[in-house]
């Protein structure tokens, strides 16, 4: 697909959203912007099942980009818009980016996960490239009829960061060892099987940091909750979303 001098970013919600998969999206910008102007396209819903009025502003959003736009677009969104995105599959030039096949979600019934599968492999067919996060992803892509060689892996990076015994080093706060665990608290992150790994190990000196939003499961994070009552958990991640 040749390089363009102006893209956008098609993103399922706010953008600046303290997951991995946002800044994933934002890191990709920033990446993009080193070679060409990016703007985003928010598209609010719930993705990947939206109802027909998110639906309807993402035809209008969709119908207004000018010919030959080159569009990046989230998963997330782009696995549900197959019949959206079809008139215009050729006046735009779509990439997808894939982070996790929509039908793999833990917790679907074969209906639902069918029915995802069935969307998401229609809108793939009208993308140009496809870029997976990794190996598995990109092999779970062409299971859906992409064509290998229409799929790059893009693994998530990470930044640099002191480790003990460097300047800089604020070094671990309080005692014993200190776990971290930064996941949405979503059936997929498996947190009960972390914690039922660790709960042999309750003579041990040590600690769980869990940091992700309840906001996704709200059932499964109130079970949670309750499993670990008196422990303390952490609703996003800190910092800011550039």
């Amino acid at each position: 697909m040749p390089a363009a001098r102006h893209c956008r970013l098609l993103i399922p919600g706010d953008w600046r959203t303290l997951t991995g998969g946002y800044r994933y999206d934002r890191r990709l910008v920033e990446s993009l912007r080193a070679r060409a102007s990016v703007e985003w396209l928010r598209l609010d819903g719930a993705w990947p099942r939206p109802d027909e009025a998110s639906l309807a502003e993402a035809r209008r959003a969709i119908a207004a980009l000018p010919d030959g736009e080159c569009v990046v677009a989230d998963g997330l969104a782009f696995g549900a818009l197959g019949e959206v995105v079809a008139p215009h599959a050729r006046r735009l030039r779509w990439l997808a980016l894939v982070h996790h096949p929509l039908h793999l979600e833990t917790g679907l019934d074969a209906a639902a996960a069918q029915a995802l599968r069935e969307r998401e492999s229609a809108a793939l067919r009208h993308a140009r490239w496809v870029v997976a996060v990794s190996g598995q992803t990109a092999r779970d892509v062409a299971e859906l009829g992409v064509p290998p060689d229409r799929i790059t892996v893009v693994e998530p990076g990470n930044d640099a960061v002191a480790v003990p015994g460097e300047p800089g080093h604020a070094g671990a706060q309080g005692g014993g060892l200190q776990l971290l665990c930064v996941a949405t608290l979503t059936p997929r992150k498996a947190h009960a099987v972390l914690l039922d790994a660790l709960s042999g190990l309750l003579a041990l000196d040590w600690t769980l940091h869990c940091v992700g939003s309840a906001a996704r499961d709200p059932a499964l994070a109130a079970a949670l909750h309750a499993r670990t009552a008196g422990a303390r958990w952490r609703g996003g991640c800190t910092g800011t979303a550039s």
